[in-house]
């Protein structure tokens, strides 16, 4: 996952107001310390055993024989492919009554992880009626999803010109040929079609200037009494640099005091709207004065990107990913439409990798949200090519290989499945004593942040408390960035 935007892993943003559902029992585990395992698997046709650990969910072979039982062959990772889509129907089936889907990247910058997924929403998305799936979310700050959704609905400005411009600092990972691809492609639909695909961003490690400009230009408009205070309480995010990565760097450097007072004045700015009564979706406000829903959220998320950079260290991070859940969750219920949010593994999972660092995830905050409107999809590769940033950082990008999963990784076994690439349901398998089991045990499995660090690559992670759904890829190579 990235790490929390710009604000280092020593120092995530605030609580809406979506009403969170009864959460429905998940499996829970405890993990284990990671043991280093000797060599690299060569994956297929691999002998059996898993280096000599004894195993209470009984032997290789059975587990095996249970996996190739629950395992859906997936025939294509291209989204252009043009064979029949009997294999996304079956996926498709998997994820029919959420309003929500999760799909996980296991890397930041491998080319058939964000294929396949492509793959999926094209799929979901020519889907009819209200089986349709409508948005693309994706790990990025609000306001750069307004950028794109606006680009796909009416083709204003250029692609190019603002993946360049939003995907900078912690966001460089998606300024690849396979983003522009699937937001060229929403736009074509878009020309053709009623029924609008859009995008959104939920994230909040940064909000661009024309946010800003929408909530005092609302305000301008409607409400001119609450003009004067917004401008005083936003000024000082208003004076951080104009460019993304630039603002970012210069607001992480500011002294805690004062990033405390930026949050403050955007807590105090979002309340000033909030309590001032809201009308519906997000027109620009009736004649009331009754401030516009849309305005308000706007606003909300100023307030979390701020109150996130005036925190620290797990409590930034269990702010972020509620954040980004609940941002998630309102466009869902003021849209109406179905929802497929792209982002990390390490994010949309149940159950956090590295606790100490990410107390609660964005699929836990999504699942306590909405219970089973939520649904989770990890992926997993025996072995991938990835684009990350070194660890010295900066917004370079280096290409670099995970080489093969270990004997007694989850993807050591995964691989041995006949299909070389293939999804499981595993809330089918819990019939299954022997396969549930297996899923249900912690053991490493990869999980590549942005930046390379290989120290956590491989943290110990129970597939069932962790997904409804796995889709395996045997072979990923590197994202294709442009610059």
């Amino acid at each position: 996952m990235s790490a929390a935007p710009a604000v280092s892993a020593e120092r995530g943003a605030g609580a809406g107001t979506v009403t969170p559902q009864p959460r429905l029992p998940h499996t829970d585990h405890t993990g284990h310390p990671y043991g280093t395992g000797t060599g690299h698997a060569d994956g297929r046709g691999a002998a059996e055993g898993t280096g000599g650990t004894s195993h209470p969910y009984g032997s290789d072979r059975a587990v095996l024989a249970g996996l190739n039982r629950h395992a859906q062959p997936l025939r294509a990772t291209a989204p252009g492919d043009q064979r029949p889509a009997g294999d996304l129907a079956a996926l498709a089936r998997m994820t029919r009554d959420a309003e929500i889907i999760g799909f996980g990247e296991v890397t930041h910058g491998s080319k058939e992880v964000f294929d396949v997924r492509e793959r999926l929403f094209r799929y979901l998305a020519t889907r009819p009626g209200d089986t349709a799936v409508t948005t693309f979310a994706l790990e990025q700050p609000w306001s750069t999803g307004v950028r794109l959704d606006t680009w796909v609905r009416t083709g204003e400005g250029d692609l190019r010109t603002i993946m360049r411009e939003e995907f900078q600092s912690d966001y460089t990972s998606w300024r690849t040929e396979e983003f522009h691809r699937l937001f060229s492609w929403m736009r074509e639909y878009n020309r053709t079609h009623d029924r609008q695909l859009r995008v959104m961003g939920n994230d909040i490690g940064d909000i661009g200037r024309e946010q800003y400009a929408r909530v005092l230009g609302w305000a301008e408009r409607h409400r001119p009494a609450l003009l004067p205070v917004l401008r005083e309480r936003y000024a000082q995010l208003l004076a951080l640099p104009a460019a993304r990565d630039a603002r970012m760097k210069a607001l992480t450097e500011l002294p805690p005091a004062q990033r405390r007072s930026l949050a403050a004045d955007a807590q105090a700015a979002h309340r000033l709207l909030s309590g001032s009564g809201t009308g519906s979706g997000s027109g620009t406000g009736p004649e009331s004065g009754r401030v516009s829903a849309r305005v308000v959220q706007e606003a909300l998320v100023i307030s979390q990107m701020a109150t996130m950079h005036s925190l620290d260290g797990a409590e930034l991070h269990r702010f972020r990913d509620d954040s980004m859940a609940r941002n998630t969750v309102w466009w869902q219920r003021d849209t109406g439409e179905r929802v497929l949010a792209a982002a990390h593994n390490g994010h949309l999972a149940y159950r956090s990798a590295w606790p100490q660092q990410y107390p609660v995830t964005q699929g836990a905050a999504l699942r306590d949200l909405v219970g089973d409107d939520y649904v989770a999809i990890g992926t997993s590769v025996h072995s991938a090519g990835f684009l990350a940033r070194p660890g010295s950082g900066g917004d370079r990008r280096e290409v670099f290989d995970t080489g093969a999963a270990h004997p007694g990784s989850n993807e050591h076994t995964l691989d041995r499945v006949r299909h070389r690439d293939f999804v499981i349901d595993l809330r089918g398998t819990t019939g299954d004593r022997t396969t549930a089991a297996w899923l249900a045990a912690p053991r490493p499995t990869f999980l590549v942040p942005a930046t390379y660090v290989p120290s956590v690559m491989r943290e110990p992670q129970s597939l069932a408390a962790g997904y409804d759904v796995i889709v395996h890829l045997h072979r990923a190579e590197a994202a294709t960035p442009f610059d």
